[in-house]
Formats: C-alpha cells, sequence, structure tokens
C-alpha cells in the first residue's frame, strides 16, 4: 500500500484546466463537523470535470469506531485510535455537513445540464480499511492542496492520476463544539431503524436521508419503498422508475455507504409498513416538513416524497394495541429550503432548484422533447 499520507507523487498534477472524465473520487480530510466552507471551490471544480459519477470520501478521526458500535476486525486498522464521535448526538451536525457537500456538488451539476450525474458522499475514520473497490472504474482522484489524509490507500487509489484543487479560505471555517460524551442522554445507535419514499431516480435529497438512517443504525436499516400502485397520480408518472429499479438502487447506496449493515428494502403499499408489525424497529427517520405538519395533528410516517400521512395518536394506538414499543423520532433538517443550517446563497437555490424527483423528470421529459 501506499502511505498514509501522501500518494504516488510521479501521479500529483496542479492543472490549471481540468479534463474532464466518466468517473472521480474526490478525497478530503475534516477536523471539526463544521461546515467545510474551504471544500467549496474543490467540490465545486471536481463535479465540473465529471461526467457520470462523482464520489467524495470525508475522513476524519470524529468517524473512527464510536462507543458502542461493534468491533468489525475485518473493516479497521490494527493500530489504536481515538474513538469517535457519538453517532445520534451529533445528528445535527452531520446532516449539515453531508447537505452542505452534496448541495454544493448537485449544484454545479445542474448548472451544467448534468442533472443524472451519479453523486456519493462517503464518511470514514482513520481507523478504517480503505477498500479497493473504491477506487476501482475511476478515471482520476481530486485531492485538495495541503490536505494530508492519514490513512493507507490501496493501489486502485494511489496508482491512480491525482489533480490536486486548491482549497478556500479556513480563515471563516464554522467549526463547531462536540458534545460531551461523559454523560449521553441517548445511546450511540439504534440496533433497527425504519424510513421510506418513492426513492424515483434516487438523488442527494434521497441520498442524505439514506445516509442518516444508516448512520445512526448498528445492525439493520428498513426502508419501505412505495409501490407503483401508490403513485400513479405522479406527474410525468411514465419516466419514472419502476418499484424494482428503485429497490436495488437504494440497496446499492446503502451498501456502498454502511456495507457492515443488514439491509431490508421492502415494498410499501400501506400506511404503516413495517412499523406496523415488526417489534425490533426503535427509530424512525423524519423530515422537518413532517414535524411542521403534526402542528394540525398529522405526522408523515414513511418521509419525503410518499405523500402517505397518518395521525400521530393513530400510530401510536396501533403499535401499543399490538404491544410494540414506541418509536424514537430523528428529524432531517437540513434538506429544507427555510433550513437555517444552510446560508442564504444554497437556502436561496434550493428553494428555486427543487431537490425532487419531480423536478428530475420533469429534466427528463423535456430533454426527450427537445429530441423530437
Amino acid at each position: 500500500m501506499s502511505s498514509p499520507t501522501s500518494p504516488n507523487t510521479t501521479n500529483q498534477q496542479f492543472p490549471t484546466s481540468p479534463e474532464t472524465v466518466d468517473n472521480a473520487l474526490l478525497l478530503a480530510s475534516l477536523s471539526s463537523l463544521g461546515t467545510p466552507q474551504f471544500l467549496g471551490p474543490a467540490i465545486t471544480s471536481a463535479a465540473t470535470s465529471t461526467r457520470s459519477k462523482l464520489v467524495i470520501v470525508l475522513f476524519s478521526r470524529l468517524f473512527n469506531r464510536a462507543p458502542g458500535e461493534a468491533d468489525d476486525n475485518h473493516s479497521r486498522l490494527d493500530f489504536p485510535s481515538s474513538r469517535g464521535i457519538s453517532h445520534t448526538e451529533q445528528w445535527d451536525d452531520v446532516q449539515r455537513l453531508l447537505t452542505f457537500v452534496y448541495v454544493q456538488a448537485f449544484k454545479t451539476a445542474q448548472q451544467k445540464d448534468k442533472v443524472l450525474m451519479d453523486i456519493d458522499v462517503l464518511l470514514r475514520g482513520l481507523d478504517e480499511n480503505v477498500p479497493e473497490e473504491l477506487g476501482r472504474n475511476t478515471d482520476i482522484v481530486f485531492r485538495v492542496s495541503g490536505d494530508s489524509i492519514a490513512v493507507p490507500l490501496p493501489p486502485t487509489i494511489s496508482d491512480k492520476r491525482y489533480v490536486y484543487l486548491p482549497a478556500g479560505d479556513r480563515l471563516h471555517e464554522n467549526s463547531r463544539e462536540l458534545r460531551s460524551e461523559t454523560k449521553q442522554e441517548m445511546p450511540s445507535f439504534y440496533p433497527v431503524l425504519a424510513l421510506g419514499g418513492t426513492f424515483d431516480h434516487l438523488h442527494p435529497g434521497h441520498k442524505i436521508l439514506l445516509s442518516m438512517g444508516a448512520w445512526i443504525t448498528s445492525r439493520k436499516i428498513i426502508v419501505g419503498v412505495t409501490d407503483d400502485e401508490m403513485l400513479q397520480k405522479k406527474a410525468n408518472k411514465d419516466v419514472m422508475e419502476k418499484l424494482p429499479v428503485r429497490m436495488e438502487r437504494v440497496r446499492t447506496f446503502l451498501r456502498f455507504f454502511k456495507p457492515s449493515l443488514e439491509f431490508e428494502i421492502v415494498p410499501l403499499n400501506d400506511v404503516y409498513g413495517p412499523t406496523g408489525w415488526d417489534p425490533n424497529i426503535q427509530a424512525l427517520v423524519v423530515s422537518k416538513e413532517t414535524l411542521e405538519g403534526a402542528r394540525s395533528g398529522m405526522l408523515l410516517l414513511w418521509v419525503m416524497e410518499t405523500g402517505l400521512f397518518t395521525l400521530v395518536s393513530k400510530v401510536a394506538a396501533h403499535r401499543a394495541s399490538h404491544s410494540l414499543p414506541p418509536l424514537r423520532q430523528f428529524v432531517i433538517d437540513v434538506i429544507s429550503s427555510t433550513s437555517s443550517c444552510l446560508d442564504h446563497a444554497d437556502a436561496e437555490w434550493l428553494k428555486n432548484n427543487k431537490l425532487s424527483s419531480t423536478y428530475i423528470r420533469e429534466w427528463i421529459v423535456e430533454k426527450e422533447r427537445g429530441k423530437e
């Protein structure tokens, strides 16, 4: 393997005009969970120079094995390292981080009319082995000038051609204090978690939802994918992906983000989904819009785009009547266009350019019309 801190020096380049490639990696390290504004220029350059798939990998000691996390000897390095953060207690900070990175990349792709470009963001600790699969089918590796990544990189990455991109200003980096781990209010993980959605043309909004669900899950994540029959009234349904395609894309992404989990991807054809009968589910992921809707007594049980609403009391009563434990809710806040977690420019962009499957289907239809 190559040195933990530097790749093959013969491959290092700092071009004035990066070429365009099909598939690219962007590797960067983080010292805090503050919004990494300094990565903005590098993310923009990498997204501009990529046609099909961009994978952004963020390395940090904060993502090391967390308190209460099982020790997977197959994926961890041998040398001792510090423990990572509590996944549940730093929920807000991590979703803010993911959203910033996804928005920068997708905003650039959209501006370049590459709406279908596949963008993935991975979080990796400094105590993890970097799998060889990560570098396969990659044409180029982007790095940030002056950045050092203290983990060994496999030959599938270290032997690739490197392009170093300039970093932005770190003076205004928004660092955040971590919550104390000495008196945790909740476990770092929940063994089994559920969430759901249509997941049509899997986009960054979906991936933030899935990533955050996997982030706080230690054993199994259950994802309900809305059945085709329940989506007949969707706009431009003719270009909507079929259920098997949507389910497989969800499974593929989750396996890429956190391969240690067990995945149960199921069709969703009623209000409750597995939450109506599975006693092992301890937590749900819900959106900010969900909670705002709850003020009128309504709760979106299956998150995001499903359009399936039910009374909170009805869900609670159903689980209680079947001797099922209550569910802990975690809120996805930052993908809302009114979220205070985004700066003004990104919030305005999100408001005017919907991060939604509806927008993507409209884009596809317009492209097809242009070919006629």
